[in-house]
């Protein structure tokens, strides 16, 4: 059993002929790492080789592939949805959580802890078709822009993570999400994003129904939580979504650390990344502090687990993919 960390530095310069697979990672022993990992399990010669049907990468969403603050997109979208609900039946807003998350008061829910997130989730999200809240996401996403950035929520997507999907995949990967937000909201822009498929999301997600409702078959989304994707949730959706342990896993927050724990436990050449948020300029800086995407547990262990310590502003000479 073993986790294997490369760090035999080159200079990409000194190559003319090779093609950057990752051009806004700046030079780094992290940038080494990942190429020399993928180069070593990809190759047949290799003692590290990995047959393509075992070379399964999964990947955090929030704080990994996308932005999280000041919280969860999906939590700006139920309160959207909320604000929107409230307006044409007031009577809906049942508690001070949910008038709260009507009014965008971000600090009052989360002050509420998981609960009151739940509540807000339940609300927004229940009692309604599959489709139509589909249709809902959709529509969200190609008109509602972030409130610090003012970029649409789907263009707040990590450059350098997009590259190393598309590198994964290049190099026989399968690639997956594996996040605690929801599974339907993810997979309404996962596809169209990060180039993975509906089947290869593994979240979070409520109880169903089926309905024949005016004669059509119907998928109604109920207001119970079924199964919770976060810490040692994940382990466990990878278990049942995938049925093999990833050789790759990337996360930002200890809400991943069983994830990247249970991928560097299995045998032969693993790789864990842990994003750390250090770029106030650019993004947002915080990683022990801060009231979601915490990363204290991960920065203390990580490093001798052999996981790499991804720096976003030393890192990365780009981060947002409309730049």
């Amino acid at each position: 059993m073993r986790s294997i960390i490369y760090t035999v530095a080159f200079s990409l310069a000194a190559f003319p002929g090779f093609a950057d697979p990752l051009p806004s990672w700046a030079a780094s022993e992290n940038k080494t790492a990942i190429i020399d990992f993928v180069e070593s399990v990809t190759d047949p010669a290799s003692p590290d080789y990995v047959t393509p049907d075992a070379r399964i990468a999964t990947f955090d969403n929030d704080g990994t592939l996308w932005s999280e603050q000041p919280l969860y997109f999906q939590f700006l979208f139920s309160f959207d949805q909320l604000r929107m609900m409230g307006a044409a039946d007031p009577s809906i807003l049942t508690s001070d959580t949910l008038k709260a998350a009507a009014k965008g008061d971000v600090e009052t829910v989360v002050a509420g802890g998981k609960d009151a997130l739940v509540e807000v989730l339940v609300a927004a999200h229940s009692g309604m078709s599959a489709e139509t809240y589909r249709s809902s996401v959709s529509e969200w996403l190609t008109s509602a822009t972030h409130p610090e950035t003012n970029l649409p929520y789907d263009q707040m997507l990590y450059q350098p993570m997009l590259e190393l999907l598309r590198y994964l995949r290049d190099e026989g990967f399968e690639t997956y999400i594996v996040s605690g937000g929801g599974i339907d909201f993810m997979r309404v822009f996962a596809e169209r994003v990060y180039g993975i498929p509906p089947e290869n999301i593994v979240g979070s997600s409520f109880q169903a129904s089926y309905q024949v409702i005016d004669g059509v078959p119907t998928l109604m989304k109920e207001g119970e939580l079924f199964f919770y994707d976060d810490k040692e949730g994940k382990p466990v959706g990878i278990y049942r979504h995938i049925g093999r342990r990833p050789i790759l896993a990337a996360g930002n927050s200890d809400g991943d650390f069983q994830m990247l724990e249970y991928t560097t436990a299995g045998d032969g050449a693993r790789l864990g990344i842990l994003v750390r948020h250090t770029d106030s300029d650019r993004e947002f800086a915080y990683d022990r502090e801060g009231h979601i995407g915490v990363l204290d547990r991960g920065l203390d262990e990580g490093p001798e687990r052999g996981w790499a310590i991804v720096d976003m502003a030393r890192d990365w000479s780009q981060v947002w993919v409309s730049q």
